[in-house]
């Protein structure tokens, strides 16, 4: 189990990396050879994101009451 500081770093680096793809997707148009490939690194860095972001604000108490 990673600690909550361990998580926030790693949400930290794929921000980073996020950042770096939107840059480099901006340079290119959509008919470019790469625009593909970094397009689905960049979905797959957000769904990264989404899912540390859910560890961190993990629901609390009991599903059904």
């Amino acid at each position: 189990m990673r600690t909550e500081d361990q998580i926030k770093s790693k949400l930290g680096e794929l921000n980073t990396q996020k950042r770096n793809l939107q840059a480099r997707l901006s340079t290119l148009t959509p008919e470019a050879a790469a625009y593909t490939s970094l397009n689905e690194q960049l979905a797959r860095i957000d769904d990264m994101t989404m899912m540390l972001e859910w560890v961190l604000d993990q629901p609390q108490g009991k599903y059904h009451a």
